[in-house]
């Protein structure tokens, strides 16, 4: 097939050098984005006269049944055109004839792809950004039911002090609330429209770059036509923020893991996000846990690839920056994946409450809290320290929990020790007393239940803003 930059060559192209140039194997991904981007350039055309109204009229019926096409499955991309660009100009001047030729008046395909991929991107942003907002409306859920829940807090996977597992979940209501508020930046920087910035010099012809950029839904166009039609900084940042996300969930995925194992039993997975042994009738394996945890790389490869591939690029642009799109677009697909299947999952999870509250008893994890009490009691606190070290040994050679002894077994160690220690020590005292910001007593935990809900009333998805 002819290309459509042909006129300066005399030879075809080595078809092996075609193939390897050729983009169209996985740019046909924003086609959408292209016509959309053609729609815009070619009614702003004919606003500015570079056009008529003739040509306009023919030019957007053509591309709307192009969509329309393959759409419906009537128009098949293949690879004999080159990229999306070629695919759509070709069937449309192919339909329409000379009209068609019109439509890349004033544009080049260096700023056609910069548009394509920052609205595909700016799609994608927005799509993340909505599976986040409905799976914080779920991690909100599993801590309003789990209020008094009560579980071991562990520091370096060792049992430390008694939370509950509302305070636990509200973690991770933090991260991925973060994880909003770098995706909503991202879209407040990258939405500046490169239409109109040519290869790189802009255009002689009297475009009306402001009206593009409005018909597009961008704030304004982009400042400088190097900058254009060369920045990837959106795309870096977005996969910055996707590789954050993923380790978020690979955080969550290890735990969810180490929670389903039978040593723990806190949490039993839905049989719908779980698998059998092809071999072991038992085993109930947490494989989307586990796969969430491994695709994590996916999204850490495609940021480092497209770190590289920018970080020795002169202005403005280089066909280098052909390689932004493929593993991006896995790396799209997979955290939006993700974090579809991660929520999917919690809210079908299934918590051994008892299991839990018993972990967090025979974990020692009260073991702080008597010790405060000694002090209370008029003991040096490292004098306490090491009472309850004593205590701590005794409970594990009889393999009891601390509060399992009786107050006169407890005297032995201390003679301050009255009967009010059960109350101290009980792990629903230790949590129900931590009522600063933050904490995981009920008080503090209800008025943190309370701000996440008014953060998600007043910050709704991107999708739903938009």
């Amino acid at each position: 097939m002819a290309q459509l930059w042909g006129g300066r060559f005399t030879k075809e192209t080595d078809q092996l050098v075609y193939a390897f140039n050729a983009s169209i194997g996985f740019d046909q991904k924003f086609f959408r984005e292209d016509v959309e981007g053609s729609r815009a350039h070619v009614k702003m055309l004919a606003k500015q006269k570079i056009i008529s109204q003739e040509d306009r009229d023919a030019i957007l019926k053509g591309l709307d049944e192009i969509l329309y096409d393959v759409e419906h499955h009537k128009l098949e991309i293949t690879e004999e055109y080159e990229d999306i660009h070629s695919f759509v100009e070709a069937n449309l001047i192919e339909r329409i004839g000379d009209a068609g030729k019109r439509l890349h008046t004033g544009r080049s395909r260096n700023d056609q792809v910069a548009l394509d991929m920052r609205l595909f991107t700016r799609r994608q942003v927005k799509e993340t950004d909505g599976l986040l907002y409905h799976f914080l409306e779920t991690i909100l859920k599993v801590m309003e039911e789990n209020l008094d829940t009560i579980m071991p807090g562990f520091t370096h996977l060792q049992k430390a002090q008694p939370i509950t597992l509302a305070h636990h979940m509200g973690a991770y209501f933090e991260m991925f609330r973060r994880d909003r508020t770098r995706l909503h930046d991202i879209y407040e920087r990258m939405n500046y429209c490169p239409l109109g910035s040519g290869a790189l010099a802009g255009t002689t012809y009297p475009l009306d770059r402001d009206m593009t950029a409005q018909a597009l839904g961008f704030y304004g166009p982009t400042a400088n036509s190097m900058d254009g039609v060369s920045d990837r900084d959106y795309l870096i940042e977005f996969l910055s923020a996707a590789s954050t996300i993923m380790m978020h969930l690979s955080r969550f995925s290890e735990e969810v893991i180490i929670w389903n194992s039978n040593e723990y039993r806190f949490v039993e997975i839905d049989d719908a996000y779980s698998t059998g042994s092809s071999i072991m009738p038992q085993k109930k394996n947490p494989d989307i846990a586990e796969l969430v945890r491994g695709k994590t790389g996916r999204v850490y490869g495609a940021l480092m690839q497209i770190l590289t591939t920018m970080k020795g690029i002169p202005l403005a642009y280089n066909k280098d920056m052909q390689e932004d799109k493929e593993i991006a677009f896995d790396a799209m697909d997979t955290v939006k994946g993700c974090i579809s299947l991660f929520d999917g999952m919690l809210s079908t999870m299934k918590f051994n409450r008892d299991v839990m509250e018993d972990s967090a008893r025979h974990g020692f994890t009260n073991a702080t809290d008597l010790a405060d009490y000694l002090v209370v009691k008029g003991v040096p606190f490292r004098d306490a320290h090491g009472i309850v070290g004593q205590v701590v040994l005794a409970c594990i050679e009889r393999n009891i929990a601390i509060d399992d002894m009786s107050l006169e077994e407890l005297q032995q160690f201390s003679s301050v020790i009255e009967e009010d220690v059960f109350h101290a020590i009980s792990v629903k005292t230790c949590v129900d007393k931590r009522l600063t910001i933050g904490a995981p007593g009920k008080a503090a935990m209800e008025r943190q239940i309370a701000y996440s809900k008014n953060y998600l009333k007043d910050n709704e998805s991107l999708e739903a803003r938009a």
